[in-house]
Order: C-alpha cells, then sequence, then structure tokens
C-alpha cells in the first residue's frame, strides 16, 4: 500500500488529504489551531477520528502521543544515546518497540520492528516536489498508525530544526 502525502501543507491548523497511490483520498489529516500543545487528528473519508495525536506537555524532551478511542497507542521521541540525530523510537502500548531512522526532513526514512521493514518514507518514486510517499510494506501493519508515527517525526525533527 502507498499513500501520498503533500509535504508543504504540512503545520498545526491545517487539513490536507492523504490519498492513496490511485489518487483516491484515504485519511485526511486535521490539525487543530489555538491548542495549548501541537494537536492533530487523522481522519477516514467519512469524517471518523482513527487517531488522536498529540504533543505530550511535560516531558524531558519532546515527545508526541498517539491515542485510539481516547487509550494510548503510541509514545514517539528522539531516541537516546544515538549518535544518530534522525533516529527516533516508537513504543507502543504493548512495551513493543519500533525504530525509525533515516533522513527525516530529507523525507527518506524506514520504520522498523525488530529488523523487520514495515513502512519506507520516501520521495524518491515521485514526482510531484512537495509530496513524499508512505509505503506500508507488511500487509498485516496498520496504515493508520504508520501514517501517524511519519507525521509525529517530521513534525518533531522539524520542530527540533526550528529551535537549533
Amino acid at each position: 500500500m502507498k499513500f501520498l502525502v503533500r509535504d508543504r501543507l504540512l503545520g498545526i491548523g491545517d487539513d490536507y488529504w492523504i490519498e492513496d497511490e490511485r489518487g483516491r483520498k484515504a485519511f485526511l489529516v486535521d490539525g487543530k489551531a489555538m491548542r495549548l500543545r501541537d494537536t492533530f487528528e487523522l481522519k477516514d473519508q467519512q469524517g471518523r477520528v482513527l487517531i488522536d495525536i498529540h504533543k505530550k506537555m511535560l516531558a524531558l524532551r519532546d515527545t508526541m502521543v498517539v491515542e485510539r478511542d481516547g487509550e494510548p497507542l503510541a509514545t514517539i521521541r528522539r531516541k537516546r544515546l544515538s549518535l544518530l540525530r534522525n533516529h527516533y523510537r516508537v513504543t507502543l502500548a504493548d512495551g513493543t518497540e519500533l525504530d525509525v531512522s533515516g533522513k527525516i526532513l530529507d523525507r527518506e526514512f524506514v520504520v522498523e520492528y525488530d529488523g523487520d521493514l514495515l513502512a519506507h518514507i520516501s520521495r524518491r518514486w515521485l514526482r510531484v516536489r512537495e509530496t513524499y510517499g508512505v509505503e506500508i510494506v507488511r500487509e498485516d501493519a496498520d496504515p493508520a498508525l504508520l501514517i501517524a508515527v511519519a507525521v509525529c517525526v517530521i513534525h518533531l525533527a522539524e520542530k527540533e530544526r526550528e529551535e537549533d
């Protein structure tokens, strides 16, 4: 499964559609403006909220929290003690950990579980400059969760770059 994200629209308060590889609207990212913390909702085509994404308020380092139906699903933060600046850890509610690594700001990175590729995020196979793709590699993977992870990691990396 491949999804297309219009990169130039990514931001708080911006709403944008993520399309499938056939150009059909698949997910709406609804950026919530005028909030104390960075907040997004990932919605389906009918407007139902699939995933809530928000920045954790009290944390030593920037952390994004992903929830489904009000229940914690994942926590995303830059990996500690990593020599790579572009390395993030996703801790799922059940304790499972996913690794995200690559050139985050260039939109060239992967999401892995225990060395297995789950998703590949890339601009390489697209012609439209402000667009990147999210390719879900495993059929048993949760597309909404992996898209939320990509949105969070890019958001955290951009926030970190602004602070430097």
